[in-house]
This record gives C-alpha cells, structure tokens and sequence, in this order.
C-alpha cells in the first residue's frame, strides 16, 4: 500500500525501511496506570511540538499542569493529544479516560486546573463537566507526521486499513481508530496501542510496534476478537513495565527458595519479614532470617532442583529475547 504522500520514498521511511525489525521491543513502553486523551484538532495540523505550541493554549495547558501536579495524582498518568473527530462524536476539548472508559466534554484552558484536581488528582467526578461513559474497543494509531516522518508516512496508511477491515466485518459501531500524537519511540512506527476488553472482561491497554497494513487483521481477529496478544509486535502495556514485572517474579521466587530451605527453622514466621517494595515508597531491603544448620537433605535437593528449573527458564527466556 503506497504512503500517502508520493513524494517519500517508502523504503526509507514507510514500512519497507531498514531499521524495521531491528530491535527487540518488548520493555519499550514505561510504566503507567491511566492514559488521557485530549481531543484536538485534526493530525495534519499538528505542530511538532502540539504540547508546547503558542498557538495551541489548551494542549499547551494541559501539559505544563500535568508536568505541575503529576507527582500529586496517585495513579501514574499519561496524557496524549489524539484528534477531534466529530463524525465519531468527538469534539475539540473532549477528555477520555482509560481504564475506567470515562469521558468528559467542554475542557477548556480556563478550566483545566479544576479538571486536574477534582479528576486525576483527588479521583472525583469533574465539577465543571457531566460525566459519561463510553464502551467498546478504541485503536489509536500515532500519525504524528510534523513530529517525525516515520510516523506521518505510517500512522495514516495504518488508519485506512484499520477502517476499511472494521468495516469488512461490520465492526465500526463495536471498534473506533483515532490518530494520536507522538506516543514515543518513532522508530518503532507504525505505532498503534489497543484499548479493549480482555478475556475477563477488565480494559487493558497494549502497545504495538513495527506495525503494517499486512498486520492489521490479525489485530482484529486475535488480539481485539479473542484478547490474545501478538508477541512479535508487543511494546508493553497498561500497567507494570515489562522490567518491574521480572523484577516482582524474582522475588517471589526468591521467597520461595528461602521458604524451601527455610521451611525447618522454628523461628520462620519471625525472620520471614518482607518489607513490600513500591516506586512510591522507594526501594526497600528485604528482610530474610533463615536457620541454616537444621536444613534436611530433602531440602537442600529441592532448593537444588528448583534453581535447575530457573536456570533453564534464564536461557529460554534469553533466546526468545534473541529471537525477537
């Protein structure tokens, strides 16, 4: 499919370029708990830096208070300009929320301090603004074309055939696609995160790298229809980030060898102390007692044969890194 501008030569910027595939991109998305998206104008007329344009005062509002109060809002907020598209039912100055599929209407520069602190600081429904609810899947492609060519070249082929195969299977009153702005790591386009329901019905919000036109009916039809992820694509998602989750199964498995060798000690209850670990709170040492000396020979083998395990899940897990 070619770019929607001819003069660029797709083999340099469009999904033919050398750098596709290139890099491993699970772990390429950082942590977060709840993204914002700020309905704004159409993506063409975008400047490269639409948070931070004179000429644009309401996103360039929302992000110096974001920047101002983001260390006050419990939840670990992303904010990303996506366009207004009034067919759809979204206007300039719409406000939508994942997880919780919140939206609200009207943001304006003059009241988006409200909006923060009723909102995403303090957690309680905007007293300037009615609160609605919105249900379904929503793709947003990043189209960023001022921002980096990359994503300009990609990001709107990707939103013609994301349309055109929704509307194969009858999908368009069930699945909407928005182009959005930059969303980090250009060199990954086309760019494209997924909000929809997983398996156990919760919203989950995935990141998808490397993506081209030849992708997007397995988008469709496994990971929006079944909630299966694509594991070549992956970035990340909404949630811990892919590091802080190995991090968390290190220390279970940490506690559970200590527990294995541990498990003779009359005085484990005591000494088994952990002290939770949170970005929040800053990182903590564990606190770990153990009464080596009456280990039983069944244990030390146990403990043996569990780190035997680990040590093959290592490997593996290496070479499916190396493999990408």
């Amino acid at each position: 499919m070619a770019s929607e501008n001819p003069t660029v030569d797709d083999s340099t910027n469009g999904f033919a370029r050398p750098e596709m595939y290139t890099e491993n991109l699970a772990g390429t998305v950082d942590a977060y708990d709840r993204h914002v998206f700020l309905c704004y104008k159409s993506h063409v007329s975008w400047p490269p830096r639409v948070e931070a344009s004179d000429t644009d005062p309401l996103t360039k509002r929302v992000a110096a208070t974001w920047k101002a109060r983001k260390n006050d809002m419990a939840l670990k907020t992303k904010i990303t300009v996506c366009e207004a598209r009034e067919e759809a039912g979204f206007s300039d100055g719409d406000v939508l929320i994942f997880p919780e599929m919140i939206k609200y209407r009207g943001l304006e520069e003059s009241n988006v301090d409200s909006f923060f602190e009723d909102v995403l600081v303090n957690g309680k429904p905007w007293t300037a603004g009615v609160q609605e609810e919105f249900t379904g899947s929503h793709v947003y492609v990043c189209a960023h074309g001022s921002r980096d060519v990359r994503c300009g070249v990609c990001g709107p082929v990707l939103i013609e055939k994301l349309n055109e195969q929704i509307e194969l299977r009858g999908l368009k009153d069930q699945i909407s696609v928005t182009a959005c702005s930059h969303v980090g790591g250009h060199k990954y386009a086309g760019n494209v995160i997924i909000y929809s329901p997983g398996p156990d019905g919760k919203i989950m919000g995935h990141w998808y790298g490397y993506v081209t036109p030849n992708d997007v009916p397995e988008l469709l039809d496994q990971h929006i229809a079944k909630g299966e992820v694509i594991k070549r694509l992956w970035r990340g998602q909404m949630g811990p980030s892919v590091v802080e989750v190995k991090g968390a199964d290190d220390e279970k498995l940490a506690r559970v060898l200590m527990g294995l060798s541990c498990c003779r000690s009359p005085s484990l209850e005591q000494n088994n102390e952990i002290e939770e670990t949170t970005e929040a709170h800053g990182k903590k040492g564990s606190k770990i007692g153990c009464n080596w000396p009456v280990l039983q020979q069944r244990d030390i083998l146990t403990a043996v044969g569990v780190l035997g395990a680990v040590a093959v899940v290592a490997v593996a897990y290496k070479l499916y890194r190396r493999a990408g």
